[in-house]
């Protein structure tokens, strides 16, 4: 049984694995919430995303301001203002390629493909630059075929789109989108605060998803109050919690082993869908259950992260307005 400092690695590495879960679990709620707010008012999926980060936006900037979180978004700005920005436009970027590829292949191959692919690209990138062990091997494996045989089973597997080349294009460049913004985050989140680094990369996204869910064309608005409650649990659950959990997680977990934990989204939203909707799942949906949240479960431990302080410089709360002026 590991001791002293490896035992701390491993139980920061465990709880990162477990916040990045959770983020993916909230994610695989989103499905049924879109649906929902649709029931009840004809916004478009863009137009709902874009509701989703705006009303992420101003909860996190809220949240910076009553936590005394604003010296942390100041540094965060200060050394890395591009990255931060990027992996903001990088997650809308991901979000809108997704949708597309639902509309124009369908949702089983949009996200077989979307989300299988990021697994791929890190593996990749972990080879290349020699980080790869033979161990991770097969919880990857595992956690793909899982991915697979839920997608395919009763949860989505009809209903392909009109435009099966363009759909799997649009499908590839998420996945691929959707790596590059983990990898990114990685580096991000081991040095700044969560709530600094959600709040100014979801500002940025929206930024991108509005005017984008405007030229898509209306309507752009809703009076009823059950769609707003809908967009609300989407915008503060499922965005500013979930990728406020993303990035605490990722603070000592690998992006490669997090791309991997949110396959529990897919999973999520299928046992959703059995549990509320009444959808079929299935003996293979259960199966590929079983196996996504296996291979979670075995996923090993970064071999020698680097383990960031228990609570940042940047995080710590601005300082009384009585001692700044002393």
């Amino acid at each position: 049984m590991p001791s002293g400092p490896r035992a701390g690695t491993d139980s920061r590495a465990r709880l990162g694995l477990l916040q990045v879960s959770l983020a993916g679990v909230l994610w695989g709620t989103g499905g049924l919430a879109v649906q929902l707010v649709r029931e009840h008012a004809p916004l478009s999926p863009l137009t709902v995303s874009a509701y989703r980060t705006g009303i992420a936006s101003l909860v996190l900037v809220v949240a910076v301001l009553v936590l005394r979180r604003a010296a942390a978004v100041r540094a965060l700005l200060r050394d890395r203002p591009g990255r931060a920005v990027l992996v903001g436009l990088l997650t809308a970027t991901y979000q809108a390629l997704y949708f597309v590829s639902v509309v124009a292949v369908g949702v089983t191959v949009a996200t077989v493909v979307s989300l299988g692919l990021a697994p791929v690209l890190l593996a990749l990138r972990d080879v290349a630059t020699g980080s790869w062990h033979a161990r991770q091997a097969p919880p990857v494996v595992a956690a793909l075929a899982g991915l697979v045989l839920v997608s395919v089973s009763g949860h989505g597997a009809s209903g392909g789109g009109d435009h099966p080349v363009a759909g799997l294009l649009a499908a590839v460049a998420a996945g691929a989108t959707y790596a590059v913004a983990t990898a990114l985050g990685e580096p991000l989140a081991r040095r700044a605060d969560p709530l600094a680094l959600t709040a100014v990369s979801t500002v940025a996204g929206t930024a991108l998803l509005v005017p984008v869910a405007f030229l898509g064309g209306g309507p752009y608005g809703t009076t009823d109050p059950v769609a707003w409650g809908w967009l609300l649990y989407l915008g503060v659950l499922t965005f500013a919690l979930a990728y406020g959990l993303l990035y605490a997680g990722l603070r000592t977990t690998s992006s490669s082993a997090a791309v991997v934990a949110t396959l529990l989204e897919p999973v999520t939203a299928a046992v959703v869908a059995w549990l509320v909707l009444s959808e079929r799942l299935g003996a293979v949906g259960w199966v590929g259950t079983v196996l996504v949240v296996g291979a979670i479960a075995v996923l090993p431990a970064p071999p020698d992260p680097d383990a960031p302080a228990t609570t940042p410089a940047s995080a710590q709360p601005d300082p009384p307005d009585d001692a700044a002026r002393s």
